[in-house]
């Protein structure tokens, strides 16, 4: 059953290889990265690959996570143009509570911490999710009830999450998670902030993306369970993206997901389209910013989301219907449709396509 469309008005993204969302975007569409050895010496005696954001000054634990949110927030504050910011609520995506390295208290001190930074109260409707990658895909539903019920003008969704940090480097180096020279099945660590205007379709003011489904499932063989993968979870959260959405498989040009150079990733985004894809599709091609910009957590959906409003603006999107989806390691998956309403020609699809295949980055020194 088709439901009506949420519109992004706007994106605001601070990672590795950019500042802002136009910068970030620029570069993730030129493939480039920001890769470095970071103060980290894994348990074999090696320095780890990172992304790390350059601050203006140092911070860390709260005070980082703040920085990282805040100036993504403040982008989409400006994007919505003749609204007050005060009349805007905000809800903030945060990693999963038992995650090791998480400062205390943070879902507390966070938004106070924020406000410091924007110089500004928050909305009193702006709320804190902690359900890491999926905790955006959640985010989404509750603006969709505060546009609808509490009649606010617009929704602000962001994330800000770090895997920088000592005791989160240990935890995922002990269970050999991390990219290295001796490990390829692993992520490189990343920082970002990452943050997408929401609004209803339809109104005043045109959007050039358009959110038009969403899903909702949980993966019996999560990850690290030792279970035989089946992709079940995601199978089911796609399908109801595109039941909400109105749109067939067939007829989704790309695809864009928080693959992250694990493996059991992409055989889990692999397994899905096997499933349900029932007609013949000659490309059918997949998105990551994590290939530029590393693991970023609870960041991820708001910078994919903002990479799909960057290229649907620019018009170089190499087709107008994207595919969706993203995942927790405790088994929690989430699927959405997006529809640009400007796009390249499809001539383009080839460059696209290029500039983000997943390149196996060498961590020679």
């Amino acid at each position: 059953m088709a439901v009506p469309p949420l519109a992004i008005h706007g994106a605001g993204l601070f990672c590795g290889v950019g500042a802002t969302a136009a910068a970030s975007c620029a570069a993730i569409r030129c493939g480039m990265n920001n890769f470095q050895e970071i103060a980290f010496t894994n348990s074999e005696g090696e320095a780890i690959i990172g992304s790390p954001v350059d601050l203006d000054e140092p911070a860390y634990g709260v005070t980082r996570l703040a920085k990282l949110a805040a100036r993504p927030i403040a982008e989409c504050f400006a994007a919505a143009a003749g609204e007050e910011p005060s009349r805007i609520p905000v809800i903030l995506c945060l990693a999963e509570p038992d995650r090791p390295g998480l400062p205390e208290h943070l879902p507390q001190v966070l938004p106070r911490e924020i406000e410091r930074e924007l110089g500004m109260p928050l909305h009193p409707m702006s709320s804190v999710l902690q359900q890491g990658h999926v905790g955006a895909a959640v985010a989404l539903l509750q603006a969709r009830r505060l546009l609808q019920e509490a009649h606010c003008p617009r929704v602000i969704i962001a994330g800000s999450d770090s895997f920088i940090v000592d005791d989160t480097l240990a935890a995922y180096d002990k269970d050999r998670r991390l990219l290295t020279r001796s490990n390829s099945n692993g992520f490189i660590p990343g920082e970002a902030g990452s943050a997408v205007l929401v609004g209803g379709w339809g109104s005043e003011r045109a959007s050039a993306l358009a959110l038009r489904g969403l899903g909702f499932a949980r993966e019996p063989a999560s990850f690290g369970s030792g279970k035989p993968l089946r992709a079940e979870g995601l199978v089911q959260a796609i399908g109801g993206a595109l039941g909400e959405s109105g749109i067939a498989l067939k007829d989704c040009d790309y695809r864009i997901a928080d693959a992250n150079g694990e493996q059991y990733r992409f055989k889990e985004a692999s397994l899905a389209i096997t499933r349900l894809l029932r007609e013949r599709k000659g490309r059918f091609g997949l998105w990551h910013p994590g290939d530029c910009i590393g693991e970023v957590g609870a960041a991820t959906l708001p910078a994919m989301l903002a990479m799909l409003h960057a290229g649907a603006v620019k018009s170089y999107l190499p087709g107008p219907v994207f595919l969706g989806h993203i995942g927790n390691d405790d088994g929690k998956r989430a699927a959405f449709v997006a529809h640009a309403t400007t796009t390249q020609p499809l001539a383009l699809e080839a460059a696209a396509q290029s500039a983000y295949t997943l390149k196996r980055r060498s961590v020679a020194a």
